[in-house]
C-alpha cells in the first residue's frame, strides 16, 4: 500500500490473483505477527514469491571451462555443474557442451522450459550492445560467432550474453561481497584477467562493452606478446597460466594453475615471491583504476582468489602505493563470496531482472497500467539501468 498507493481492498484483490496464479505464497518462516496486532481479528499473514514459480539459467564461458547454473527466482543455484573445455578455438564444440549441460538441467530438475525465463551468458571476450563478441585474439576462434543466437537455437530459451567478469560482478553486487555498495570493482583473475566496474548502482560497459578490460593494461615494458597483440599485458604476468608456467620454467618440472595453493601452504621455496609479485602486478593495475574511479570496495574472484592473504596482501599494498593517496584509503581489497559461480549467478541475474514485469504478465496483469511507483520496483534495475 505504502509502495503504490493503493488501497487495502485493491491490494488484497490483487494478492489474491497472485496467489491463484501460484506466483505469491504464505511464507511459513516469516515473522510473527506482533502481540498486540493479534487481538485485533485475524493475524496479518507473511507473504513471498514462490522461488520456483520461474527460473534463469546462467552459462559461464571461460578460456577453459564451460559452467551452467539452474538458478530460482531469488538466483539461487538450484542445479550447478562445470566441465573442463579448451574454448579459444572450438566455438561450436563449446556450444554445444554449454546446450547439452543446460538440458541436463532442466530434465534433472524437471523444470518445463516454459517456466525458465530465459538463459544469461558469460563469456571471456568483450560483448558489445548488439551481443558481439570483440573475440579476436582474445577468443581466437569465435570471430565472427554470435553466441547468443546460436544458444538460443540450441536451447530453444531467448539468450543474452554479456562479458564474463561485469557478470561477476552483477553477481557480487547483488548476492556477494558488494551487496549495498554502488561503487565497487570486481575483477578475475582467471585464465584471462578482467574487470567488471560498477559505478553509482550501474554496470559500465563503455562505448563498445570494452570498459574493464585491465588484463589488458601494460605491465611489463618489451614483455611477452599478450593473446590481444600487445606486449607485456597484465594478463602475461598475473594469470595463473602465467604464474604457474613462471615456476615450472625456474623449477624445470610441470606445475598447473591448480597447484599453486598447494604449492604456496607447503612453502616450496620461491613461490610466496611468485604470488607477491603477482599481487604486486595487479594492485598497480587497480591502482589506476582507484584513482580514476575511486571505488569503495574492489571485489576479488577466479582462480587465484582461494590463495588469499599473501596475494590480497600485496594487491593492497601496491594499491596504497600507486594510487592518489586519499582514494587508496577509500577502498577495501576483499575475496568474492560465490567463488567460481559468481559469473554463471551473474548472467541468470541479468534474465532475472525482468521476471517482475513477466510474472506480471503470466498472473494476468497489463504492467503498462501499474502504478508509477509499482512500475519502478518492478523495471528500475539500479545496476543495468
Amino acid at each position: 500500500m505504502r509502495l503504490t498507493g493503493l488501497s487495502r481492498a485493491t491490494v488484497s484483490v490483487l494478492v489474491n490473483d497472485l496467489v491463484a496464479a501460484g506466483i505469491v505464497q504464505e511464507d511459513a518462516g516469516g515473522p510473527a505477527a506482533e502481540p498486540e496486532n493479534r487481538s485485533m481479528g485475524r493475524p496479518p499473514l507473511t507473504l513471498a514469491l514462490n522461488r520456483a514459480i520461474a527460473y534463469a539459467v546462467g552459462v559461464d564461458i571461460g578460456h577453459a571451462h564451460v559452467r551452467v547454473a539452474l538458478c530460482d527466482l531469488y538466483g539461487t543455484p538450484v542445479w550447478e555443474e562445470v566441465e573442463a573445455k579448451e574454448v579459444d578455438r572450438a566455438p561450436h564444440e563449446t556450444l554445444d557442451l554449454a546446450a547439452r549441460l543446460v538440458h541436463r538441467a532442466l530434465a534433472e530438475c524437471e523444470v518445463p522450459a516454459e517456466r525458465v525465463l530465459g538463459l544469461g551468458g558469460g563469456i571471456a571476450a568483450p560483448v558489445d550492445g548488439d551481443g558481439a563478441l570483440s573475440a579476436e585474439g582474445i577468443l581466437p576462434g569465435w570471430t565472427g560467432i554470435r553466441p547468443g543466437p546460436e544458444l538460443a537455437a540450441r536451447t530453444g530459451l531467448p539468450t543474452e550474453m554479456m562479458n564474463d567478469a561485469n557478470a561477476g560482478a552483477l553477481a557480487e553486487h547483488r548476492h556477494g561481497a558488494g551487496r549495498g555498495v554502488d561503487d565497487m570493482i570486481y575483477i578475475r583473475l582467471s585464465a584471462g584477467i578482467g574487470a567488471g566496474v560498477i559505478a553509482s548502482g550501474r554496470l559500465q560497459l563503455g562505448a563498445g562493452g570494452l570498459a574493464g578490460e585491465v588484463g589488458h593494461l601494460p605491465a611489463v615494458p618489451d614483455g611477452r606478446v599478450c593473446r590481444c597483440g600487445n606486449r607485456g599485458c597484465l594478463e602475461t604476468i598475473a594469470s595463473p597460466v602465467a604464474v604457474a608456467r613462471l615456476l615450472q620454467e625456474s623449477w624445470n618440472e610441470p606445475v598447473t594453475p591448480a597447484d599453486l595453493p598447494a604449492l604456496l601452504a607447503n612453502h616450496r621455496p620461491g613461490t610466496t615471491r611468485v604470488i607477491e609479485d603477482t599481487g604486486e602486478a595487479v594492485g598497480r593495475a587497480l591502482a589506476t583504476m582507484v584513482t580514476v574511479l575511486n571505488p569503495r570496495l574492489i571485489v576479488v574472484g577466479g582462480d587465484l582468489a582461494p590463495i588469499g592473504a599473501p596475494l590480497f596482501e600485496s594487491i593492497q599494498h601496491a594499491i596504497a602505493r600507486h594510487a592518489l593517496p586519499s582514494a587508496a584509503r577509500q577502498v577495501t581489497v576483499t575475496p568474492g563470496r560465490l567463488g567460481p559461480s559468481a559469473e554463471a549467478r551473474g548472467a541468470a541475474a541479468r534474465i532475472l531482472t525482468r521476471a517482475p514485469r513477466t510474472l506480471a504478465i503470466l498472473s494476468g496483469a497489463d504492467p503498462g497500467e501499474l502504478p508509477i511507483a509499482a512500475a519502478a520496483s518492478f523495471e528500475g534495475d539500479p545496476v543495468l539501468g
